[in-house]
């Protein structure tokens, strides 16, 4: 009888432990029942805390496609993405939030079964000027190209949370604050505003602007580049800033149409260090800024800002020079995020600069 009045005392001295390392808004969530290695036990870093539920809304998807509707999250597969979340602070720094493992629904799956009825298909029929707008229950909006979604090396980066656990450093045993709701987000993404919570609705749209498009034009040059931020021509690029540091990116170039290109280097600047001075990071534009490139031919390619600006994976955009009346030139783009070449927009002749 002693001995069990002993062990009872020891049960409950640990569940009093346990309990006095939870924040205050743990108190009355029920971890989800899974395996958690609280002795390092396997090579693992991101099951060694309890992982919390978080509540999904009903999520419709409308706009350029054909069946509209509610989202059935029961038949999507759950996909796990690690972040360390930021947030710009009032002096224009960053802000660090936490570090987490989110299990959720990516948006990929999402909008797989989606079929598209683009607008501007008798211009325009390739889908990469296509983006999406999420929007949440509190009216905040945030952007995403189809090509961030559905072209990168690294797919299903885009979740909407159905479930978060922290990744709580050996040392110190930091305890970040949890998300009480289902959020949007985007583990490529350096500062986090786009992870914005509860999401209900998403939109899918192709960019407004018409381009004239005429096809297999050859020889193809154009000598500058013009930048619009909205209707109005905020610049000209007749030649690249001398200050900008010159990169190389080796790469397998394989086209989703046409199959493998080439193995060549490309050899160029990042376009976001010759677009900053017309597009400054703001929290407006990580959220939902839209950048639209065409080239003389009218083809043409839809970024989200922060695919461009905000990168935690260094898999950056490339502006190529070329020789001078090299057809397909003077500049051009190449997307070291993507696993094809269809975004590698040749004769770069505008750049137009937006918000959703």
């Amino acid at each position: 009888m002693k001995n069990l009045s002993f062990f009872f005392i020891i049960f409950i001295f640990m569940i009093s432990c346990n309990n006095s390392s939870k924040t205050t808004e743990e108190v009355g969530k029920r971890p989800l029942t899974q395996f958690i290695d609280t002795t390092d036990m396997t090579n693992n870093f991101y099951d060694n805390v309890e992982t919390y539920q978080l509540p999904v809304k009903d999520l419709y998807i409308d706009g350029e496609i054909t069946n509209p509707g509610k989202v059935d999250f029961s038949d999507l597969h759950v996909h796990s993405v690690i972040a360390k979340e930021a947030l710009l602070d009032s002096a224009g720094g960053d802000r660090f939030v936490g570090a987490y493992r989110y299990d959720g629904y990516s948006l990929f799956d999402i909008l797989d079964k989606r079929i598209l009825k683009k607008s501007n298909s008798n211009e325009f029929r390739p889908i990469i000027d296509l983006y999406v707008e999420i929007e949440n229950d509190k009216g905040e909006k945030v952007v995403f190209s189809w090509g961030e979604i559905y072209y990168p090396n690294n797919l299903h980066k885009i979740l909407i949370a159905s479930s978060v656990s922290r990744i709580v450093p050996s040392k110190t045993k930091e305890l970040w604050l949890l998300p009480a709701e289902s959020k949007m987000v985007d583990a490529s993404d350096l500062v986090t505003e786009r992870n914005i919570s509860s999401p209900v609705k998403i939109t899918v749209k192709s960019y407004s602007h018409s381009f004239p498009v005429q096809k297999g034009m050859s020889p193809m040059f154009s000598s500058s580049m013009l930048i619009f931020s909205g209707p109005k021509k905020i610049g000209q690029v007749d030649a690249l800033p001398a200050n900008l540091n010159k990169i190389t990116f080796n790469t397998i170039f394989y086209g989703r149409g046409k199959g493998i290109h080439s193995t060549t280097p490309f050899k160029g600047v990042l376009l976001n260090d010759m677009l900053l001075k017309y597009y400054p990071v703001t929290r407006e534009n990580l959220k939902s800024g839209l950048i639209c490139i065409a080239g003389m031919d009218g083809y043409r390619s839809v970024f989200s800002y922060s695919e461009l600006f905000n990168r935690n994976d260094q898999q950056e955009f490339m502006l190529i020079t070329t020789k001078d009346k090299e057809d397909g030139g003077l500049y051009r783009i190449f997307a070291a995020a993507d696993f094809f070449s269809d975004r590698a927009i040749k004769s770069v002749s505008e750049i137009h600069l937006s918000n959703e």
